[in-house]
């Protein structure tokens, strides 16, 4: 986590997107044929998209930082958006969440909708509760050094992460595709008018109003007297409060049918329907937003499909251009992002304890030269290359070794 930034939003795809033993090779296809794989069976279009998430989300987290901390100027699009609409800063956390979502069933022995076992219920609500003890260390470690530094906070990105994918992981096992799919669309438009229901504290209700909704006001009732809540104020609220989880699992599932569809069409085209249903997505959530506005602090139902039809597209791409094409992905500068991909938890843990070195002269005195050469905003992004170069290098070896991090 940056010191001085806004927030940290990322997250990492809590499955490695394994293809499981019994299912890996029986494809029909021969050793060495089109369909690239890692040598562990999964698709390195995923790893790959995962990876560039991960370096999106340091660039945006260290770019804030350099905003907030250092007051430098920097590209608007690597902010955050104060409420309603989208930069490029608010795609990072639902590609990894989507992500999430497709690894489930490429990782899972059990066929979808075989039924819960109390196996797999252990296993899915172990790791469950340990991204969510995570996700609640690492928003509160300055809090654990000095407790009059603030308040802690419950929620943050990880344990979203962790609560939709516990949600989606049992929902996989215990229900069919088509229960699934209900079960988010159900999700998305019954969580447009439980936005409009009147604010718990009396704050008049205004979806264009940062915090003047219901889902807001939740946070505020129940956290919002103790300090806990991540935005503070008479309208306050908690980025990945409690109802916007509700959204959030619509959004993994959604995910969950990709990774099905990935799975069923195995050494066919599946770039193109990926596409389309990336553009059918995306068309939607636009039109939607008119009505119901793109609101990542909230997850609205358009920004849910908006980021997941952006999200698949890219998908697809990377589909077409990677995974029918041997070795493609060790050229740069997919080498890179799959380095980032294939152990993203160690890339977040290793960035959330060492973003303070933003601060470093050692990093800002590149900066206050590149000043007098460059314009200001390409000026603040040399100390976040550096940075990012220098967790790439970590990642480069921990690969290179064969090390992967998994919770």
């Amino acid at each position: 986590m940056v010191n001085h930034a806004p927030r940290a939003d990322m997250a990492f795809a809590v499955l490695r997107c394994t293809m499981p033993a019994d299912r890996a090779g029986d494809d029909g296809m021969a050793t060495g044929q089109a369909d690239a794989r890692t040598a562990s069976g999964r698709l390195v279009s995923l790893d790959v998209l995962r990876g560039l998430a991960v370096m999106g989300m340091i660039l945006v987290n260290s770019a804030a930082g350099m905003f907030y901390g250092e007051k430098a100027v920097v590209f608007p699009t690597l902010l955050h958006a104060s409420w309603d609409g989208l930069t490029l800063a608010d795609t990072v956390f639902p590609a990894f969440l989507m992500m999430v979502g497709v690894a489930i069933p490429m990782a899972s022995r059990t066929p979808g909708g075989a039924g819960v076992d109390s196996v797999a219920a252990r296993r899915i609500g172990v790791r469950t509760v340990r991204l969510f003890a995570i996700g609640f260390i690492l928003s509160n470690l300055y809090w654990f050094a000095e407790f009059d530094s603030g308040q802690w906070r419950l929620w943050g990105v990880l344990q979203r992460i962790a609560l939709a994918y516990g949600a989606c992981a049992l929902l996989f096992l215990a229900v069919g595709a088509r229960v699934r799919l209900g079960i988010a669309a159900a999700i998305l438009v019954l969580y447009w008018p439980l936005t409009l229901l009147p604010a718990l504290d009396g704050l008049p209700n205004d979806l264009w109003e940062r915090g003047h909704n219901f889902v807001a006001s939740v946070d505020r009732v129940l956290l919002g007297g103790g300090g806990h809540n991540y935005v503070q104020g008479p309208a306050g609220y908690d980025p990945e409060g409690l109802l916007g989880t509700l959204p959030a699992i619509a959004h993994g599932l959604i995910g969950v049918a990709i990774g099905e569809f990935l799975l069923a069409r195995r050494g066919g085209r599946t770039a193109l329907p990926l596409a389309g249903a990336g553009g059918a997505m995306l068309v939607a959530g636009l039109a939607w937003s008119f009505a119901f506005p793109v609101i990542k602090d909230i997850w609205s139902s358009s920004f849910v499909l908006v980021t997941c039809g952006a999200t698949t597209l890219a998908l697809a791409a990377l589909h077409a251009l990677l995974d029918r094409r041997a070795g493609a992905a060790e050229r740069w500068p997919w080498r890179i992002a799959l380095a980032f991909g294939s152990n993203a938890i160690a890339a977040y843990v290793l960035h959330s304890v060492t973003g303070s070195l933003l601060g470093w002269d050692l990093l800002l005195a590149p900066y206050r030269y590149a000043l007098g050469v460059v314009p200001p905003a390409v000026a603040s992004l040399v100390p976040v290359l550096l940075y990012m170069a220098l967790i790439g290098l970590a990642m480069t070896w921990l690969r290179r070794r064969g090390w992967y991090v998994k919770v």
